[in-house]
């Protein structure tokens, strides 16, 4: 990473120690506010039984449970992406319009349950609406391809006088859905993906896609595929070879990422970041270079529209259990019940997309209710907070104005899959006032003290610090204990001079407001 300096020093006395320097001149970037959206796809118990239960004491006449949107809105999730994921590569978004007793129920081959379409296109738009979340809608490049997706635009995004157009009209919207930010297609590069294409039938269809689309409307944001994973085996010419066919159409790429604790290796999982710092450094090597090669004056940005802990190998294990008679409605899928150390992950992983935030301009946290996610639920009954939820919703209230460069010396942690890391993960944000910090401490037994030189900072006085950690690193909330873990104040944090110090626990994120 050139904007991040890491110079390794022996740490003194049994306390590791860490020095960061910030100067307002030295950016990376303002802070998009869509770096801190969501993700909701048909899977699971994500929307039937998670954002929607009719009957439930909470929800309102249109079945979305009041509880859920008051947690949506204090995670303060910006855009949201929609409908999937792997479920849109075989969803026609005209079963979910109209009325809801015509509309037709369907298999959803991505995770092998029925789809019974109660909620589509404008219910999700009036959920949004109560939210206050913008819409980032995905087109089906699997099963479907040109013809659907004009179709779509037209029908979203033309305020009247067309078949489609009125067609959403006698449907109960006047208005058009306007929406802006569009995602051709879903991990187009996996073999699990229905209609899978290599890379350069991709990019062609994603090239004639996106200049039909903008003949509709040319104020779309349009994001191609970008690799499923870096360990994909076609990651990095994937890239190119998309790129080459739609540099000139589109103004993203996508990234996916998704980490997870493996035997027992919490010191490499706490550095996850590092993966992910390495993944979109890459991709915008390759973008760029594709940009050389075409003379082109453009620059495309990164889209990291999935990413989170999941523990994949759990869901790994349970493939192939399903029989040809068996599509449940809404089973419970990918429920993972994340601890502590999945939050400061999580919270690593937020310090990289901040300290990316030149180049990554929007990401969708995957997934936002019960599946994978921040959020759970109980049919009938309550709906919690994981331990995940407190460092994005931290983050999202809290990272304003301008990302800026961080110059780091710290000692360092060793780990398995990535080496010698740097003990400290760092990323500062000022809005003009404040300076706001974000430390993730990758040490799993001892407390990291760390000093800031904020002396080129005018008119700061106080320093106040809330983060996560616990004495057991697994805790989790749950049904029965929703409020076991929650944000503590870290009452070490002092400013004295323009030097800021504050002591992290081990296993920790912490973000500390300095005005």
């Amino acid at each position: 990473m050139d904007h991040i300096k890491i110079k390794a020093y022996a740490p003194g006395g049994s306390v590791t120690r860490a020095h960061l320097t910030l100067h307002p001149a030295f950016r990376v970037g303002d802070v998009d506010r869509r770096l801190f959206g969501g993700f909701v796809e048909h899977l699971g118990r994500h929307i039937y039984d998670g954002i929607h239960e009719p009957g439930h004491p909470t929800a309102g006449p249109d079945g979305f449970r009041r509880d859920v949107i008051e947690l949506v809105k204090e995670l303060g999730v910006t855009a949201i992406r929609y409908p999937g994921g792997n479920f849109v590569s075989a969803y026609r978004w005209e079963d979910g319009v109209g009325p809801v007793a015509e509309r037709p129920r369907r298999l959803d081959l991505a995770w092998h349950s029925t789809e019974t379409n109660l909620v589509g296109l404008h219910e999700f738009q009036e959920w949004l609406d109560l939210v206050g979340s913008e819409l980032m809608l995905a087109v089906n490049l699997g099963t479907r391809g040109l013809q659907e997706a004009l179709e779509l635009v037209e029908y979203a995004n033309v305020p009247s006088g067309t078949a489609r157009a009125d067609r959403r009209r006698a449907n109960g919207r006047e208005e058009p859905f306007g929406v802006r930010m569009w995602c051709l297609g879903n991990e187009m590069d996996g073999p699990w993906q229905v209609g899978h294409r290599d890379a350069g039938d991709y990019g062609k269809l994603a090239s004639q896609v996106a200049k039909a689309m903008r003949l509709v409307d040319n104020r779309l944001q349009l994001v191609v595929c970008g690799s499923s994973g870096r360990g994909m085996p076609t990651f990095g010419s994937w890239e190119r070879t998309v790129l080459e066919h739609t540099y000139d159409d589109v103004d993203y790429i996508s990234c996916h990422a998704y980490y997870q604790e493996t035997d027992g290796d919490l010191a490499s999982f706490l550095a996850s970041g590092v993966d992910m710092d390495a993944f979109i450094d890459e991709v915008v090597a390759t973008a760029d270079h594709v940009r050389a090669v075409k003379r082109s004056g453009k620059r495309i940005q990164i889209s990291f529209d999935e990413w989170n802990v999941w523990y994949m190998s759990r869901w790994n294990a349970q493939e192939g259990t399903h029989t040809i008679d068996d599509w449940p409605v809404a089973p419970r899928l990918l429920e993972d019940v994340y601890s502590v150390a999945d939050a400061v992950t999580v919270g690593g992983l937020l310090i990289s997309l901040l300290n990316h935030a030149d180049r990554v301009t929007s990401a969708s946290l995957a997934q936002l209710v019960n599946v994978i996610a921040p959020i759970m639920t109980e049919p009938g009954g309550p709906a919690w907070r994981q331990t995940t939820f407190f460092p994005f919703s931290l983050t999202s209230k809290a990272a304003r104005g301008t990302a800026l460069a961080v110059t780091l010396d710290a000692g360092t942690v060793t780990t398995a899959r990535y080496g010698e890391v740097p003990v400290v993960a760092a990323a500062a944000t000022t809005d003009g006032g404040t300076v706001q910090l974000f430390l993730q401490n990758r040490d799993t037994t001892a407390p990291t003290t760390v000093t800031v030189d904020l002396r080129a900072f005018a008119g700061l006085t106080s320093a106040s610090a809330t983060g996560i950690w616990d004495d057991d690193p697994y805790a989790v909330n749950s049904l029965t204990e929703p409020d076991r873990v929650a944000p503590r104040t870290n009452d070490t944090a002092r400013l004295d001079d323009g030097v800021l110090t504050v002591t992290l626990p081990p296993v920790s994120w912490t973000t500390v407001a300095v005005a």
